[in-house]
């Protein structure tokens, strides 16, 4: 490993950073809030401080020796690349007044996209507010596909960033020139933005609520301006709008970049992913819908927007809700509870394990199961017509067991600290599936976690951060041959 190249990568990802930070400084000088643009100027400056430093640390380096990246070094650019963008996401939030555990847990919440709050009351300037939403969407699509897609230095080696960032089951989605799939997953991505922003302020919500709620919903994120989330806007119109726009935070963006570029509505039936993702979200909502309707007596149309929402927002980790869900009697809390096992598509800005996962850990057990009765036949597992090589397989399996060993691990962890079963096994799904809230009145759909103690914040954040980088590039740096330093 070349610390040489990791350090160049480093300062420019941390220029572009220090220059998003500004953004939030336009917000506060729209609303006349000159005091709440001192925070992100300062922010600004430090990132950009910081870069040139370590910039001139290696000024010997060419900027071309990057495309010499190896798969090692990417996974170190991009695990150091989350912690230095949740480090510099957490500056702002110490000039408002939060502590640092509780400033790093609302950065790391928010870039993760996670949506679990420790803040009590709503009322600080917009610019925070927007800072908090702002963080989720850029952590949406991932901050390595947006330097991807406007770094042309990463022209080569982003190859091996961007796996490294979202290590799916297949690589079947890139395409051989790279930056051009992060360009074209930024512009889909942007557009749905803006269209969702035009649909809520049409329905009613004011520009910079509707600013806000759309950077969470299409980052899968769940964090909003309003304490009460999307319930305190008190529409059914709002709930649908966000619900359509959840389910296509849920879908691949690379799908959905296919679908307008060929013009053929036809490639998503095709998909065997986007098939059981829409099945299996039609299925629980049903569920839950005839449950609400039986056990709380409501009507028909309120049952399947209740339904369709907060299936939605758990099982694509977006978060959010439109109902207290902790209300609701025991079946009901189960069906959400199986759903944030359910995920979101390979290529999505949702969490979680990933609906292509699921296909082939079912597929595998299929076959094995198969085996039992005729030992002799020869089985492949495919996806879309295409054969799944065993290597990828044997990955998936290994996600999926490090994925459960250590949400179990941290919730045993949480449970033994908070004393509240219910706490700590929820917290610990909701934070490695990026998915928000969790059961119960403290972290539940209308609480917050800032009554954990200080342990459990830090736990909860490492978690965040696992989830987010899909555990692989995590696990990796425990093994001593990825030290060997150049």
């Amino acid at each position: 490993m070349r610390l040489s190249y990791i350090t160049k990568a480093l300062s420019l990802i941390l220029k572009d950073i220090g220059l998003v930070v500004f953004i939030p400084v336009i917000i506060a000088l729209y609303y006349q809030d000159f005091n709440s643009s001192l925070p992100f100027i300062t922010t600004g400056f430090i990132t950009l401080f910081t870069s040139c430093l370590l910039n001139r640390a290696v000024k010997h380096s060419s900027v071309e020796s990057l495309n010499d990246i190896k798969k090692s070094e990417a996974l170190m650019i991009v695990s150091l690349a989350w912690l230095v963008f949740a480090l510099v996401s957490t500056i702002p939030y110490l000039f408002f007044g939060l502590s640092p555990i509780d400033s790093l847990f609302e950065a790391v919440s928010g870039i993760t996209t996670t949506g679990a709050t420790v803040l009590q009351r709503f009322d600080y300037p917009k610019a925070m507010m927007f800072w908090r939403s702002f963080t989720q969407w850029l952590g949406g699509m991932g901050i390595i596909v947006l330097f991807v897609a406007i770094l042309p230095q990463f022209a080569v080696a982003g190859r091996q960033m961007f796996f490294a960032e979202a290590p799916g089951p297949t690589e079947d989605k890139f395409t051989p020139r790279i930056k051009n799939t992060a360009s074209a997953l930024w512009v889909v991505y942007a557009g749905l933005t803006l269209l969702c922003i035009f649909c809520l302020w049409l329905a009613g919500m004011n520009p910079f609520d509707a600013v806000c709620n759309s950077l969470s919903t299409l980052s899968a994120g769940g964090f909003s301006p309003n304490p009460e989330s999307i319930q305190g806007y008190h529409s059914e119109v709002i709930n649908w709008i966000i619900i359509i726009f959840m389910f296509i935070a849920g879908t691949s963006f690379v799908l959905q970049s296919r679908v307008l570029t060929k013009r053929k509505l036809s490639l998503f039936w095709k998909s065997e992913e986007f098939r059981v993702y829409l099945f299996t979200l039609l299925f629980f909502s049903g569920l839950l819908g005839v449950n609400l309707i039986v056990h709380h007596s409501y009507n028909f149309y309120h049952s399947i927007t209740s339904a369709f929402y907060q299936v939605l927002a758990v099982a694509t980790s977006t978060g959010s809700s439109s109902d207290d869900y902790h209300q609701w009697c025991f079946s009901a809390k189960l069906l959400l509870f199986m759903c944030m096992f359910i995920s979101s598509c390979s290529g999505s800005a949702g969490g979680g394990i990933k609906i292509t996962r699921w296909i082939l850990i079912f597929k595998y057990i299929k076959n094995e199961l198969y085996k039992i009765l005729h030992p002799n036949a020869v089985l492949t597992i495919k996806i879309d017509g295409k054969v799944v090589a065993f290597d990828v397989l044997r990955q998936t399996l290994f996600f999926v067991f490090c994925y459960f060993g250590i949400a179990a691990l941290i919730a045993f962890l949480l449970t033994w600290i908070e004393q509240d079963i219910v706490i700590g096994v929820t917290a610990s799904i909701s934070a490695i599936g990026d998915i928000g809230p969790g059961f119960g009145t403290t972290i539940g759909p209308m609480g917050n976690y800032s009554s954990l103690h200080s342990i459990s914040k830090f736990l909860y954040i490492s978690l965040m951060l696992i989830g987010r980088l899909e555990i692989i590039p995590f696990l990796v740096l425990f093994h001593k041959d990825f030290w060997r330093i150049k």
